[in-house]
């Protein structure tokens, strides 16, 4: 689930494969109009899916020439980041 408050996005929830399609397609909206902060403090749960989510709306950021803050990331996030070697490409 994602709640707006602010600029800054709360994550909640499941961030897995079944669940980050239309959260994706959530926070570009958001990054289409504003910069932003997302907060992952609330995350339950992580796959894969949540590390491409980040990845993607990093690009898109760039590509828009807007601001993208990640915080609260959980450790089983950073830990498959590590796995997958793309931890340093996370937004921070």
């Amino acid at each position: 689930m994602i709640t707006p408050e602010g600029e800054r996005l709360m994550l909640s929830g499941r961030l897995t494969m079944s669940t980050v399609p239309a959260l994706y397609e959530i926070g570009l909206q958001h990054l289409a109009r504003e910069n932003f902060l997302v907060d992952l403090s609330k995350v339950e749960a992580v796959d894969s899916a949540a590390i491409s989510m980040l990845l993607g709306w990093s690009r898109a950021a760039q590509d828009s020439q807007r601001s993208l803050r990640v915080t609260g990331l959980p450790e089983d996030l950073l830990s498959l980041a590590h796995l997958y070697g793309v931890a340093e490409m996370l937004p921070q």
